[in-house]
């Protein structure tokens, strides 16, 4: 039986990050882009320089999926960026939750999705939020499952290609 380990990425690791980020969103959604609007998304979006930049920044966490030394997925949480109105100071976000396709049906996904919200409430409830594609209707059935609920909707942005996205909340839960 293969290892399998979900671990904090380091910023020693932000290459790594890097290369399993851009993998995955490309795996996942790369198809659905002219080229040129894919590869400036990922020169900015999933440049190293980002990913060093997060991976610096004690807001955010970035966690990798490790099977067997090799790298299936991440996590990326921190401040809620989304435009939306009801978004406070404060707010978490899930940004990016990816598994390469090979290690679908697993529970892999889930495993990653429990341990970025555990680290975004490790000091206690507060409202969580994340954007998702309105055609992604796997992840938001996952999501839905975990009391996110639709909240609203934007534009998300790559290249010139311009994405319809469901905005999803889950309300913080007090004890």
């Amino acid at each position: 039986m293969i290892s399998t380990t979900i671990r904090q990425a380091t910023l020693a690791e932000a290459s790594l990050a890097a290369d399993i980020s851009r993998r995955n969103f490309t795996e996942s959604f790369g198809a659905s882009y002219p080229p040129a609007d894919l590869a400036a998304f990922l020169s900015q979006s999933y440049s190293l320089a980002q990913h060093e930049a997060w991976l610096a920044d004690s807001r955010y966490a970035l966690f990798l999926l490790d099977q067997g030394g090799e790298l299936l997925g991440h996590a990326l949480v921190g401040p809620c960026g989304l435009p939306h109105i009801d978004v406070k100071p404060g707010d978490g976000e899930l940004k990016r939750l990816y598994v390469l396709k090979k290690a679908h049906g697993a529970g892999l996904g889930t495993q990653l999705l429990d341990t970025a919200l555990a680290w975004l409430l490790k000091n206690g409830p507060l409202t969580l939020w994340l954007g998702v594609w309105s055609e992604n209707f796997g992840a938001q059935k996952l999501y839905q499952r975990y009391g996110f609920k639709r909240a609203g909707e934007y534009h998300f942005e790559v290249g010139g290609t311009r994405d319809f996205e469901f905005i999803y909340k889950r309300a913080a839960v007090h004890e």
